[in-house]
């Protein structure tokens, strides 16, 4: 079995490669004002509990993004939630 070494220059290289990657995930690369926010601010915002935003994410009426197990949602997908635009018309969604 041949031993390889890796630097740390290796891994610079590695970590800048990574983070462009989930910044083009996160659309991110093109346009930097988009704004992501996670599970606990998303419920806070729409006063909701765990299972009501669980629903919310399996009807679709709240699109996400999984990485690394951790839940991100477009900040202008929620507010067209509250102001009642999201795609999936299945649930109405007042406060």
């Amino acid at each position: 079995m041949a031993v390889e070494v890796i630097t740390k220059e290796d891994l610079e290289a590695f970590g800048e490669k990574l983070l462009n990657q989930m910044k083009a995930l996160l659309g991110q690369g093109q346009d930097d004002s988009r704004k992501f926010l996670k599970t606990y601010q998303v419920k806070n915002l729409l006063k909701i509990s765990n299972n009501t935003l669980q629903l919310l994410r399996d009807n679709g009426t709240i699109p996400f993004t999984k990485i690394g197990g951790i839940f991100y949602y477009s900040q202008e997908d929620i507010l067209k939630v509250l102001k009642g635009e999201s795609q999936n018309k299945t649930l109405k969604f007042s406060r």
